[in-house]
């Protein structure tokens, strides 16, 4: 019952698991499309601001490489350049790495919830074109011979710059451009085929390395993407987590309750119903006399009869509850199967008898005893048995076996030759108050709890229950009792003092 608590739970306070996955997966897929419209770049709110962070971090963790950079390209133009020159370019150069730098860090310091982002793209772009510049003014130092240097060093700072400004395309592109046509105007003072295919290879570079920029743009937005998904996947295992947790907790308190309101109702139930029955057994046995009307008989029997079948209904439903909530105690002592078997079965045959049905035992008597609760295997062999003997037709044939398994256990059979039970039914007839068809069409009567009794009981004992039936060829249920409950049989006692001692172990039970 725990588990349609769970279910009624559910259902009664929220909606179903199915429905709450569809839920969220439309919050997520609207929460993102909501973002997409109101960024420039077409990616959401928290991926501009990523990509950002990254080209923020790349800038300011290469100010001091750049730097140096810088200082060894205009040291090596003084060997052909006046020094007062390469110095001024190298300035240059170092206040707008400076100030690009400083953006950066401006940016990473910045509460990422209020940051203007576009105003920030625009501010990086603006300083990515114009170091681009500052760059591009190498082709200065070329003079009087070293032009090849500047192309070199102006391939080299394409490479860098667009590398760092992966993360931001247009800022990528536009850095690139005014280097791209620095390069493209050093054509004009080589006169030489060589140096025209220098040219061509520094521009065909500067392209690989715009798509090489957009290729790790790509690598970069993709594992954003994912580390997105799995923090959803977190988010969305942390929420299922607390209302697993919370559902947990309403169900046990809806078992609570339900094992006061039972063990209340039991009480109040059992009070006036053992009024009811020994008045009307009083009145059955016609203790005070004969009645004057003979119908008064019937009607007393009736009475019990009917409190009787209360009775046993409100025992049952107890005892399936303390099975459900972990609270039916076993006394266990050794036990026969066999006379436990045997017991039921006659307590059985004047039912049996009045159906003229006929029963069939195979019980081998030589096995030995059981470490088991006796009170609980008498009521799984009734409640079989009860069932076999309502359910065959009159004239049919029970079949009870009891006998060795092949793993060390013991179990118990019982087959009967009634009109079966439909495979679809076979999940019903074990649930709670479940009833198969056969039962409401006969009007049987019963409360739906004896399989479930009987299953939770073997568990308990650590077996394991068994039915299988087909329609026309009639229902068998296996009980099964695990090797570790069977004792070992003792050796006898030999009081002789001079007699060997028995071997060690020979006098232990099967753990």
């Amino acid at each position: 019952m725990s588990d349609l608590t769970v279910e009624m739970v559910q259902r009664g306070r929220g909606p179903s698991t199915q429905e709450a996955a569809r839920r969220l997966g439309v919050a997520r897929e609207i929460r993102s499309a909501r973002e997409k419209l109101t960024s420039q770049t077409g990616l959401e709110r928290a991926f501009d601001y990523e990509l950002l962070r990254h080209y923020a971090e790349y800038r300011a963790g290469a100010g001091l490489a750049l730097a140096l950079l810088a200082a060894a390209l205009a040291t090596a133009a003084t060997f052909w350049i006046a020094p007062p020159v390469t110095a001024s370019w190298a300035l240059a150069v170092l206040v707008l790495i400076a100030i690009n730098t400083t953006l950066s860090r401006r940016f990473l310091q910045a509460d990422p919830a209020t940051i203007p982002l576009a105003r920030w793209r625009r501010r990086f772009l603006i300083g990515e074109v114009l170091q681009s510049l500052s760059w591009s003014a190498m082709i200065g130092l070329g003079a009087t011979g070293g032009w090849t240097f500047a192309l070199f060093g102006l391939v080299i700072a394409s490479a860098v710059t667009t590398m760092l400004a992966a993360t931001v395309p247009l800022a990528a592109v536009a850095a690139l451009v005014p280097l791209a046509l620095a390069t493209a105007s050093l054509a004009a003072f080589f006169r030489e085929m060589d140096g025209l295919l220098l040219v061509t290879m520094a521009g065909g570079a500067q392209l690989f390395f715009l798509s090489l920029s957009r290729r790790l743009y790509t690598s970069t937005v993709g594992a954003l993407r994912s580390r997105a998904e799995k923090d959803a996947v977190f988010g969305e295992l942390e929420q299922a987590k607390a209302n697993s947790d919370e559902a947990r907790r309403r169900a046990e308190e809806a078992n609570l309750a339900k094992s006061r309101f039972l063990a209340t109702m039991s009480h109040e139930l059992r009070t006036p119903l053992n009024a009811i029955l020994g008045f009307s057994e009083v009145m059955k046995n016609e203790v005070f006399g004969i009645h004057t009307a003979p119908s008064y008989r019937e009607y007393s029997n009736d009475i019990h009869d009917s409190g009787m079948h209360l009775l046993n209904l409100i025992n049952e439903i107890l005892d399936l509850s303390r099975i459900e909530a972990g609270r039916y105690e076993l006394n266990e002592e050794p036990v026969q199967l066999a006379y436990v078997v045997e017991e039921c079965r006659h307590m059985m045959g004047l039912r049996a008898k009045a159906k003229n049905q006929t029963f069939h035992g195979l019980v081998d008597d030589a096995l030995p005893r059981l470490w088991a609760d006796e009170r609980a295997l008498r009521q799984i062999v009734l409640n079989l048995l009860s069932n076999a003997v309502k359910f065959t037709p009159p004239g049919g044939a029970i079949w009870l076996k009891v006998g060795w398994t092949a793993s060390g256990g013991q179990y118990v059979s019982v087959k009967d030759s009634g009109p079966g039970i439909p495979e679809d039914e076979l999940g019903t007839v074990l649930s709670s108050f479940g009833r198969g068809s056969l039962a409401i069409k006969t009007a049987e009567q019963g409360s739906g709890l004896g399989l479930p009794i009987v299953k939770g009981l073997v568990e308990l004992h650590g077996g394991q229950f068994q039915l299988s039936s087909k329609p026309r060829e009639g229902t068998e249920v296996v009980v099964t009792l695990p090797a570790s409950r069977v004792m070992d049989t003792m050796l006898p006692l030999d009081l002789d003092p001079q007699a060997p001692a028995p071997a060690k172990g020979a006098l232990t039970r099967a753990a």
